[in-house]
């Protein structure tokens, strides 16, 4: 019977550029820090006033927009802005609504009236279909969508009224942080390793088979069933074991760095990526690389 053996070896050591290390002039804080004395400053989410002393109330990031000081806590739960990307799971299926589970503090809303239906009909929406509702989507399904409104309760209205959006098919799902999923213009990415890949602004991340031609006919409904190859497997496993080492060494998460942690982990076999000396000697090549990119 064969069993595995991890003997202590020379790790290889890769030189980091100064600046990598740096905190870019940016603060980081533990509760009951004093961020500042200043009166002059107001008050942000993360912080209280202590005998005049603007004092943290969270672990996190200080930041400053003119006047106002808040601390961006390093780990919470979602807190959505109106056209984050996010992806989510059907838990209930309501009057006109379904309740999906986002990764935020309260379920968030996706209301009948917020979907596409099928056909890309644009009509008002009847009892049939709200009696059809669990032929669109039923509880445990996964979607793509985007916020659509806050409400006063902190709670998320989404909406999947694009092509784009809609229910997810094959794939796997990671979860991460939302405070390592960077901000872009689009978070839906097709990397040139032939998957595709879903950074959800919730730290929900959906890993897929690159798709083909879509049926614009099925209104973001329509979900392929056919067998995955075992390249596309294969591709998809060791992308889900790379963001896994990057959410391990809190690496900010968008395609370049992820493409680029993939690259890196090539000469590895999937199955040792998570091998700590191994994850830290992918991460270190990728941030390397990162650094000479930005310079």
């Amino acid at each position: 019977m064969a069993a595995d053996m991890r003997l202590p070896t020379f790790r290889k050591q890769v030189s980091l550029s100064p600046s990598l290390s740096a905190l870019d002039g940016k603060d980081l804080v533990v509760p009951g820090d004093v961020i500042t004395s200043d009166t002059g400053f107001m008050r942000g989410h993360g912080t209280y006033m202590d005998e005049e002393k603007l004092t943290a109330s969270v672990a996190g990031e200080v930041e400053r927009v003119n006047k106002l000081i808040c601390v961006r806590p390093l780990r919470t739960r979602f807190n959505g802005e109106v056209g984050d990307v996010v992806v989510g799971r059907i838990t209930e299926v309501q009057q006109k609504r379904w309740k999906v589970e986002t990764n935020s503090r309260l379920d968030s809303v996706l209301l009948l009236s917020s979907v596409n239906l099928p056909g890309g009909e644009l009509r008002r929406r009847s009892a049939e279909d709200e009696l059809t509702m669990r032929d669109y989507l039923q509880e445990g399904d996964l979607i793509s969508a985007e916020v659509q409104s806050v409400f006063s309760d902190g709670a998320l209205s989404l909406h999947t009224r694009s092509l784009k959006y809609g229910k997810l098919g094959q794939g796997v799902l990671v979860q991460l942080s939302p405070s390592l999923i960077k901000r872009q213009k689009t978070h839906f990415h097709n990397l040139p390793c032939g998957a595709s890949i879903i950074l959800g602004n919730n730290g929900f991340v959906w890993l897929y088979p690159a798709p083909g031609q879509q049926d614009e006919e099925a209104g973001g409904y329509y979900t392929s069933l056919e067998p995955v190859s075992l390249s596309d497997r294969e591709v998809i496993s060791r992308l889900r074991n790379c963001l896994l080492a990057l959410r391990e060494h809190k690496v900010l998460l968008y395609d370049t760095s992820v493409l680029y942690c993939y690259e890196s982990s090539l000469p590895h076999q999937i199955k040792d990526i998570l091998k700590p000396e191994v994850m830290e000697e992918i991460v270190m090549v990728t941030r390397q690389k990162l650094v000479e990119q930005e310079g």
